[in-house]
């Protein structure tokens, strides 16, 4: 039989409660009604019944499955759909699309079972708990693992998974839009949104900008695109950078001396693909920076995965520490069982055994990635597509410090002066500022996802 290739490496992350200001973004919605048709037996097909080991006060329906986006290669990208409660009408709430960064890591291991899914995985690796700040509660919420090769994705030939960059992404994850919503057609025109972190700060411009190009002129589009949001994403090489080392140097993590090496040696160089000078400078930095959780300042790493210091991909995820409890590596262990797999409609033939979190193969050969996505920000504010980045104030990886240095070049006008905002408890959340066509969110305590 023909053998499927599918390549990862472990992985990390936590994101506290934007959910509490998260239903700000999201626009009314109404509901489609249902047409008959064959999408109903897709449907069926991929529902979910139960996963294993999940609670029995679940009142949301799930589905889960493959879109085919290229039938020659029999590439294929796999979903999870998780709708709102029924208590809570899902009918009438948005659509979220969901996309985690690396490039090379799983939506549903990171996006759905440790940010703002509806589950988490318990320590023994095989039951569920439910989340008090799953989305959606306010949305129906899509995770989409993205390219082939990623997670449950997959493709037919090794040549494929690793002929990928950011380009085959962007229209790979349209056409898979595109089918998913005629085998769902309950959401056309449906306020949709898209929400992501980390390298989906290229994945979420990039699609967006096709989405919005392709939807001009058209009154009611099936893809009814409000806009999206981004937490502690890679927008900028040049910003990212120089925000990433102030930020280090701020927070007493490195030395003057490299603090000034890297500034000097980084700035104009690819945040994936660093050259000698770079590479070194960020060698002698980790160095000194020591065993430290890089995505969440002042929480523990998580020594069961490894540390960061002897990795260079600033995004590859190797650890987490959320009060001591490695979270991902639960996640992990509950996603190899095969009957995991299979109530998730997993083509076992397909994944690679073991299951992993992150695809180091696909992050190695990524092929093109664009310095900076500020040029698709200002086509996307000038379409009136709304956008919201938000910032963990305790990420090393890209800090709010990178994030506000690209808000910055953008040079847009601000509405709303910068000002504290609370929680439900009235306890201090973070901080915002509005701007024409953009909102930016600093989220007090949280980290890189």
């Amino acid at each position: 039989m023909e053998k499927h290739y599918n390549y990862y490496k472990s992985s990390s992350c936590s994101l506290p409660s934007v959910c509490a200001i998260f239903t700000g973004l999201l626009l009314s919605s109404t509901a489609v009604p249902m047409v008959a048709g064959d999408y109903r037996d897709e449907q069926e097909r991929d529902r979910i019944i139960k996963l294993p080991g999940q609670p029995e006060n679940v009142d949301f329906s799930q589905y889960s499955g493959y879109i085919t986006v290229d039938s020659t290669l029999r590439r294929n990208l796999f979903y999870w759909l998780v709708e709102a409660p029924a208590s809570r009408d899902p009918m009438s709430k948005p659509l979220v699309l969901w996309l985690t960064g690396g490039p090379g890591c799983s939506a549903v291991a990171y996006g759905a079972f440790e940010a703002v899914g509806p589950f988490r995985v318990r320590p023994d690796g095989k039951t569920l708990t439910i989340s008090p700040y799953a989305w959606n509660r306010e949305a129906n919420l899509l995770f989409h693992d993205s390219p082939a090769g990623v997670g449950f994705s997959y493709s037919s030939t090794e040549d494929d998974v690793v002929n990928i960059g950011d380009k085959r992404t962007a229209t790979d994850s349209y056409t898979f839009l595109t089918k998913w919503f005629e085998r769902f057609p309950q959401y056309k025109h449906r306020p949709f949104y898209i929400a992501g972190e980390s390298y989906a700060g290229h994945y979420i411009p990039n699609l967006s900008q096709i989405i919005t190009r392709k939807n001009k002129g058209i009154k009611n589009p099936i893809i009814n695109f409000k806009g999206f949001l981004l937490g502690n994403a890679l927008i900028d090489n040049y910003y990212d950078s120089i925000g990433r080392f102030e930020f280090w140097w701020n927070h007493g993590l490195i030395s003057d001396s490299s603090y000034e090496a890297l500034k000097k040696a980084c700035p104009n160089d690819s945040f994936l693909f660093p050259g000698k000078e770079c590479s070194q400078a960020y060698s002698h930095s980790r160095l000194e920076i020591g065993n430290i959780n890089q995505y969440d300042l002042y929480a523990s790493p998580c020594p069961e995965v490894g540390t960061l210091g002897h990795n260079f991909s600033p995004l590859q995820r190797t650890f987490l520490g959320n009060d001591g409890q490695c979270i991902v590596k639960y996640t992990k262990v509950y996603l190899n069982h095969s009957e995991v797999q299979k109530a998730f409609h997993g083509n076992s033939e397909a994944i690679d055994e073991p299951y992993t979190t992150c695809s180091g193969r696909i992050n190695v050969f990524w092929k093109d990635s664009p310095i900076s996505m500020l040029p698709i920000f200002k086509e996307l504010i000038a379409a009136g597509i709304r956008i919201w980045l938000f910032s963990g104030d305790t990420d090393t990886v890209i800090p709010l410090s990178s994030t506000r240095y690209s808000i910055k070049a953008l040079n847009l006008k601000t509405i709303t002066n910068f000002y504290p905002w609370y929680d439900d408890k009235q306890q201090l959340g973070g901080w915002s500022q509005g701007y024409e066509g953009l909102t930016f969110v600093i989220v007090k305590g949280a980290g890189h996802e």
